[in-house]
């Protein structure tokens, strides 16, 4: 059976592994700043950090914010749970937005219902790496001066109006460098920012609040005159890890490609066969298809019968607002609709020749 997810892996990476671990130099240093220069030049954005995992890269970006226990945020509730799990760490009150069924995307009208005199920031998912209208989102964080996050746990690659995630408007991205991401470092995240001043600040968070220019004395002692402001975690990727992720960025452009034209041999079977329903797109994004998405009347149904054909078709994701964690189990209308028919096929760039198992 084709699967769903695939974890990809650059070859001859053992000797360069190899002389990492008997170098005596293991934690973050030259790999870990040249896989961020090289995702830098790939996203178009030179304000990136690199972090251990995506976990760390969300509770960094709400230290970044100052965030504390009580404070209000809107989050969208059809994504995966690592993309909201940290607001409970963090004893933050969500409110949940609804999004528009027909395309999986927050609905923005959803978002400005739900703007209170307390909302600290807005989290907007790309669930699956679909990209709604980010103007609009970004254009109501601005109206009401509050911080927009582009979550892209499954987003990094889709660009919206020709520029890639990370550098699309919004405040603060995170991204999502796990098993099955693209790029896969085994485990591990990155944060990009629009402000220079958040950027330095998430620096120190990233490394326990430590500005590393001060912390030490000229003889390598660590000095008393350097304070620490900030709380902290200890987030840096290391240099195996970086190395990974470094080593897969040329290839990157071409593992998009590969799903990208995947997406549209899906898209013609499924206008030829209505067995279910394409999702809508904004005309102005190019998903990264990390799967490829449908709408399908009976899901139970239509998932046995793509799993039958050798294709791995699943949900993916169940919608967080059922989680007593959170504190708040909304009804939201477009969430249960979206949830009820949303199946996910396999689209990856291990797939070289769709249109031969499609007729099979």
């Amino acid at each position: 059976m084709i699967p769903v997810f695939k974890p990809y892996m650059p070859q001859n990476v053992e000797a360069d592994i190899a002389e990492i671990l008997y170098s005596g130099q293991l934690a973050y240093g030259k790999c870990g700043r040249e896989f961020e220069n090289s995702l830098s030049e790939f996203i178009g954005n030179p304000k990136v950090i690199t972090t251990a995992t995506y976990n760390h890269a969300l509770l960094i970006a709400l230290s970044v914010l100052d965030l504390k226990t009580g404070d209000e945020i809107i989050a969208n509730p059809v994504s995966c749970l690592a993309s909201n799990q940290p607001f409970a760490v963090k004893g933050l009150k969500i409110i949940w937005s609804d999004i528009n069924p027909e395309t999986g995307t927050v609905n923005p009208e959803s978002i400005r219902s739900q703007i209170s005199p307390n909302t600290k920031a807005i989290f907007n998912n790309l669930f699956c790496g679909y990209a709604g209208d980010l103007d609009a989102v970004y254009a109501i964080g601005k109206e009401f001066g509050i911080p927009v996050i582009d979550d892209c746990i499954e987003g990094f690659g889709t660009e919206f109006k020709g520029k890639k995630t990370g550098n699309t408007g919004a405040d603060i991205t995170v991204f999502s460098f796990q098993t099955v991401r693209l790029p896969n470092t085994i485990d591990g995240g990155a944060l990009t920012f629009k402000d220079e001043n958040l950027y330095e600040k998430a620096k120190k968070i990233r490394d326990y609040g430590i500005d590393r220019t001060k912390f030490r004395t000229a003889n390598g002692e660590i000095s008393a005159d350097c304070d620490i402001t900030l709380e902290g975690y200890g987030a840096t990727m290391s240099e195996i890890n970086s190395l990974i992720g470094n080593r897969q960025t040329s290839d990157l452009p071409g593992l998009f490609e590969i799903q990208r034209e995947n997406a549209k041999i899906w898209n013609g079977y499924f206008q030829d066969n209505s067995v279910a329903e394409l999702l809508k797109i904004n005309g102005n994004v190019s998903p990264n298809y990390w799967v490829y998405g449908v709408l399908a009347d009976n899901k139970p149904k239509f998932i046995e019968e793509m799993r039958a054909r050798g294709f791995y078709a699943t949900g993916v994701h169940i919608n967080n607002n059922i989680y007593s964690v959170f504190n708040n189990q909304t009804e939201l209308p477009g969430v249960s609709e979206f949830m009820k028919s949303f199946v996910a096929l396999p689209c990856g760039w291990w797939i070289k020749n769709l249109e031969d198992e499609l007729s099979h």
